[in-house]
């Protein structure tokens, strides 16, 4: 890595983009107040950005395109690297131009923002980017234009209806945290069985005793036996046992999994559940952190399960106080569920905010740790997106 003389890794966050059927499509990413040439030097230099978040494309946002030169372009490669422009830069000569000669080089792009006044949108750009946290476009709206559109800051399961209205397809935004319960089918019956699973696996219960369990649950059950077989996992021939299930994966990669799994439940109308991947990506990632840490295997275990269960209150529709209740977790793991103190609880809050450097400064971890993280975690999010 240090032959290509990559500049410092930036501070730049992901962000998930889903299409209708939630399924992660691509990744977003604002450079922001970074330095555009030297942030897309350091992201892109090297391959690590694109081979672990394949086969997802990313969505670059950018102001104008001025500021790519044909030597960041040649670290784009087109069949990966969507460009989403502010539209407010066709305000200044040229700009439309320069559009064309980027779609002519193969890119696909979009506008993001409303069109400068009386500046006509260019007939070769109909894909849209906008930002919906103050709302979405009338219904039907973009029907008519060629996608897909790209609907940012969908904070709420309202505003995702609105933007489907309208007529986007990607969607990015906190609407999965949003969405709660209450689309997955998530009765007494359930949650009862779901806590007394939890219990099992934080007390290393006996296997037979999980597989009993395991018994009740037919969607549980369906996962988990769909992940065995999965390419994943290369099995010679078809496992369709409980215990043989159990066997290949080996118990710590059974309570790995099981406690993802707990958010494979599809919604009522069938699809997957956004939750999954969230919590696989905030898992992996304390779970990396703790390693950088120097933190040994039993705490990069607990680092796992703090993110792995700190979307359970969404996806139980319960405080997580009475979740934790009768689980019998260790009381720093309940500290950073409950209160975010400790220093799990740091880590979390990372995880589940965009830290600028100050940020990362205080809780002691350098921007090429951060970075090394969020690449590990999204990577291992998106296999489990597609294995469960």
């Amino acid at each position: 890595m240090a032959l290509l003389d990559l500049p410092p890794a930036p501070t730049v966050r992901l962000h998930p983009v889903a299409n209708g059927r939630n399924e992660w499509v691509a990744l977003g990413m604002d450079l922001g107040a970074n330095g555009v040439p030297e942030a897309v030097q350091a992201l892109f230099g090297a391959p690590d950005l694109l081979a672990a978040i394949a086969p997802l494309d990313c969505v670059l946002l950018l102001a104008d395109p001025g500021q790519l030169t044909p030597k960041l372009l040649a670290l784009l490669p087109p069949n990966r690297v969507v460009l989403a422009f502010a539209a407010a830069a066709l305000a200044q000569e040229g700009t439309a131009q320069q559009f064309s000669s980027l779609i002519d080089g193969g890119y696909r792009l979009m506008l993001d923002g409303p069109l400068p006044p009386g500046v006509a949108r260019p007939a070769n750009l109909r894909a849209v980017s906008m930002d919906c946290r103050e709302g979405a476009p009338p219904a039907a709206s973009l029907l008519a234009l060629f996608g897909p559109h790209l609907a940012r800051g969908v904070d709420s399961a309202a505003r995702l209806l609105e933007c489907e209205r309208a007529g986007f397809t990607w969607f990015c935004g906190d609407y999965p945290l949003a969405m709660g319960a209450g689309g997955h089918g998530q009765d007494g019956t359930s949650r009862r069985r779901l806590l007394a699973l939890l219990a099992l696996l934080v007390t290393d219960a006996d296997s037979r005793d999980i597989e009993l369990l395991l018994k009740q649950d037919p969607a549980l059950s369906y996962h988990l036996l769909k992940l065995v077989n999965s390419a994943a996992f290369a099995v010679n021939t078809p496992i369709t046992g409980y215990a043989q299930a159990i066997a290949l994966l080996g118990r710590r990669q059974l309570q790995r999994w099981l406690q993802l799994l707990l958010y494979a439940r599809s919604s009522t109308d069938g699809l997957p559940n956004l939750l999954l991947p969230l919590a696989a990506l905030r898992a992996a990632q304390l779970e990396l952190l703790c390693k950088r840490d120097g933190g040994e295997r039993d705490e990069q275990d607990l680092a796992f399960m703090t993110g792995a269960f700190s979307l359970l209150d969404r996806l139980l529709g319960m405080p997580m106080a009475e979740i934790l209740a009768d689980l019998c977790l260790p009381e720093h793991l309940c500290a950073a569920l409950l209160r975010r103190e400790g220093v799990l609880g740091q880590r979390l809050l990372l995880a589940e905010e965009a830290p600028d450097a100050a940020a990362l400064a205080r809780a002691g971890v350098d921007a090429g740790t951060w970075w090394d993280s969020q690449l590990h975690a999204h990577h291992w999010a998106i296999q489990v997106g597609r294995n469960v």
